[in-house]
């Protein structure tokens, strides 16, 4: 609709929940969520003051709980995550320095909600501090770009986490100065401190519709690292990268418990695969995973065209929000509003992850070797695939 809701509805969920009687929407929700440790994911109760100031500032505020079994030799690591989606505040068309304080301004509101519900790992969403400009080619749009270690939108995630004593995850526009000014698409980690614990490159960079990211930076060179923090082992997974299986298990075999997935994907190109990619992620790889997307219809000064033929627009969306999580047992959370601000507060024992590595055995039965000789043979210039013809054809 032109809201940006779905048939009048601020979610799937909410859709559902309208039309299917309660003991049915039971059994729905049981085949289209998964389980955990037996039940539904379900919400916590958050503090009234924390929901009432989401009401105030029109924002979603959600929550989930996943649970583990009790061990008898490791106590339960429950870690409190958050996940941050949001609009552009002002016209593209507005001063560079003004969209971008006007976007922080707006963005803190929702990072201080975190921070009083006592989140401690926090992940903003893919080019966070910027309209997502790069369908439109015009290079003038890098002018967003900063610093990774000294920005200004790093600065303000860094207040932050000192703040909380969170880890913040801020997906940026990186402008590398030590290697001639290059553009990337970088997260940035920060330590519950304030601290940079590092930073990770996107690896995959589409090119398909309107996503002419390649225009402004190409593939990252800084592999698949695993973050470990105060609140346990992290890995930022961003956008694009979502739809390369080898890329979600090499953060897995680098020991990730937490994989976020910082994304700025629409509605025509991707939203039927939105909701199984990061749940079939998580399942695949025994690892949590958290997937944020923007929100809105962002619309451009001049037009821009596909080259798929279409006529040239200045639009770009709409964004569907609707982040959530996924746990390794196959179970995942309710969803954001899939057309407001929003922030998703999410109770998860990573203790999880070894019990659902223990249970299906997908790690221990891989075939690594194996699957190593025919990579290594798949890239070699006079590679023949596996094809055993059928002797009559």
């Amino acid at each position: 609709m032109a809201d940006g809701s779905l048939a009048g509805f601020a979610t799937l969920e909410e859709l559902m929940e309208e039309y299917i009687p309660p003991e049915k929407l039971q059994q729905a929700r049981r085949v289209l969520y998964g389980v955990n440790m037996g039940q539904l994911v379900t919400g916590m109760a958050l503090d009234l003051a924390l929901c009432e100031r989401a009401k105030l500032m029109d924002f979603d505020l959600r929550s989930a709980v996943f649970r583990a079994a009790p061990e008898q030799l490791r106590p339960a690591r429950i870690v409190r995550i958050g996940l941050i989606q949001n609009k552009i505040v002002l016209s593209t068309d507005a001063p560079f320095a003004e969209q971008a304080q006007a976007i922080r301004d707006r963005v803190g509101q929702m990072l201080e909600t975190a921070g009083q519900a006592g989140v401690k790992v926090v992940c903003l969403q893919e080019a966070w501090h910027m309209p997502f400009a790069f369908c439109t080619r015009e290079k003038r749009y890098c002018e967003f770009a900063e610093s990774a270690e000294t920005g200004e939108s790093v600065a303000f995630c860094q207040a932050a986490a000192r703040r909380w004593g969170m880890v913040v995850i801020c997906p940026i526009l990186e402008r590398d100065a030590a290697h001639s000014d290059t553009i990337w698409n970088t997260a940035v980690v920060i330590g519950h401190n304030g601290n940079i614990i590092g930073k990770h490159r996107k690896n995959h960079i589409p090119r398909v519709g309107d996503f002419n990211e390649s225009t402004y930076y190409m593939e990252g060179n800084t592999g698949h690292p695993v973050f470990e923090t105060a609140f346990g082992r992290i890995a930022v997974n961003i956008c694009y990268g979502r739809h390369h299986p080898m890329n979600w298990q090499a953060f897995g075999m680098n020991g990730a418990e937490l994989v976020f997935n910082p994304a700025a994907t629409v509605g025509d190109l991707s939203e039927p695969l939105w909701p199984v990619e990061a749940r079939n992620a998580a399942i695949a790889n025994s690892y949590f995973v958290a997937a944020i997307n923007r929100v809105g219809t962002e619309v451009f000064p001049n037009e821009f065209t596909s080259g798929d033929g279409k006529p040239a627009h200045k639009e770009f969306g709409p964004f569907y929000g609707s982040s959530y999580v996924a746990a390794p047992d196959g179970s995942r959370s309710a969803s954001l509003a899939r057309h407001k601000d929003g922030l998703l507060v999410a109770d998860i024992d990573l203790n999880l992850c070894r019990q659902t590595k223990d249970k299906w055995g997908f790690q221990m039965t891989a075939r690594y070797e194996m699957y190593a000789e025919f990579f290594n043979r798949f890239v070699q210039p006079d590679f023949k695939p596996q094809i055993v013809r059928d002797p009559s054809l």
